[in-house]
């Protein structure tokens, strides 16, 4: 078995209501894959030395994703379809799936997908402009989900 390295990831995004494949994009910063539950505390009326525990909800971070390449607008075509959406077509139309997938160090093996699912695009930055410069990039983009999962390579959930 080997250990999972860091640096070699990519993030596919899907919007039904814009495309298909909407984001095959390279990152060098992937940030925000957290879930954090929350956690409810019942003492025990006499019981001074014991607390009882209950499981509360799971609350989701936001991604942040920065210096990025890609060939496409449609990140762009999202942000602004989002933007000007109706509220049913923010619900339903505008969301997409994102996965983050981690991949060995040949490049091809993949390790690990992080599925998030119904993705709104929450930031989306440029780069500095820069004459000397002559890279497509984005500099951040942030998305915000409503659940994460993971999948392992093998098909387990």
């Amino acid at each position: 078995m080997y250990p999972f390295t860091n640096f070699n990831f990519s993030v596919e995004i899907n919007v039904p209501g814009i495309g298909n494949k909407l984001c095959s994009a390279a990152f060098s910063d992937c940030d925000g894959l957290d879930m954090t539950m929350d956690v409810k505390t019942i003492r025990e009326g006499g019981n001074n030395t014991s607390q009882i525990r209950f499981v509360g909800p799971v609350n989701y971070g936001t991604v942040t994703l920065k210096r990025g390449l890609t060939s496409s607008f449609d990140l762009w075509d999202w942000f602004d379809a989002q933007q000007h959406g109706t509220a049913k077509q923010l619900r339903t139309d505008f969301r997409g799936d994102a996965e983050v997938v981690i991949m060995a160090s040949d490049q091809k093996t993949e390790r690990a997908r992080f599925v998030l699912k119904k993705c709104l695009l929450a930031k989306l930055k440029a780069p500095t402009l820069n004459a000397k410069d002559g890279a497509i990039a984005i500099e951040e983009m942030q998305l915000v989900y409503e659940s994460l999962s993971l999948k392992r390579p093998n098909g387990g959930a």
